[in-house]
């Protein structure tokens, strides 16, 4: 069943043109699937006494416009799909005519927080969420390719107010720090992020820049050379 909140843009949402920004639209989504999960009953504290929680794995969010400070929106998503560790789930915001402004697809694997490992989704999350028809969209795969040369830049400190419940760095953190290497300019319509690994507070990140036609991809690798997260932006 499709879940939705109603909001309205606030200032400190919106950037130096009076818009939403694109984190701020990524909390809105996060915040509207935390609202689902608790009104049906399997919210954070629930998962937390079964010593389990959702991570996300993917993102793939397309803008057909940014709302503006003021506009009054509708906040949607649904699940549209459980199998395996894996849960499918959409998500669009609208504004007050019912006009898409955006959506997402998104993948997230459930994980025993004990262990670290992925646990199978009991088969009544399907009753309590309710399956929906996937968003009709061209959604790209859960792995991001990289076959680019990259430029390392400065290394990055993990702050601890990055923290969410989960004592990882919040999702929409990745993609507030990738965001910094993008040519003055660039307008992004579609952002994907692939989360590899899980940043914890004082964690050390080395950035690594790639820059191609219409395309940015930042790459958040550790200091072994793997990678945190892969964070592509899409003009």
């Amino acid at each position: 069943m499709k879940y939705q909140f109603e909001s309205r843009i606030r200032y400190s949402e919106t950037d130096a043109q009076g818009e939403l920004t694109w984190t701020s639209l990524m909390n809105y989504f996060q915040d509207c699937s935390v609202f689902h999960s608790e009104d049906a009953g399997l919210g954070v504290a629930v998962l937390a006494r079964e010593h389990q929680a959702w991570m996300l794995s993917s993102w793939q969010i397309v803008k057909n416009r940014m709302p503006k400070l003021g506009e009054r929106v509708t906040v949607q998503t649904w699940a549209c799909g459980l199998k395996g560790f894996y849960g499918y789930r959409n998500f669009s915001l609208n504004d007050a005519d019912g006009e898409r402004l955006a959506y997402a697809y998104s993948i997230w694997i459930l994980i025993d927080t004990e262990t670290g490992r992925p646990v199978r989704v009991p088969s009544n999350y399907e009753d309590i969420y309710g399956i929906e028809p996937q968003i009709e969209m061209d959604c790209s795969g859960r792995k991001i390719a990289l076959t680019q040369e990259f430029v390392p830049k400065q290394e990055i400190t993990v702050p601890d107010y990055f923290m969410d419940t989960n004592q990882h760095m919040n999702n929409e953190k990745y993609v507030l720090l990738a965001q910094e290497y993008l040519p003055q300019g660039f307008v992004p319509r579609e952002i994907r992020a692939e989360y590899k690994k899980e940043a914890r507070q004082k964690d050390i990140m080395r950035p690594e820049l790639a820059l191609e036609e219409r395309k940015v991809t930042v790459r958040l690798a550790d200091p072994a050379g793997g990678a945190y997260a892969v964070v592509v932006f899409q003009a």
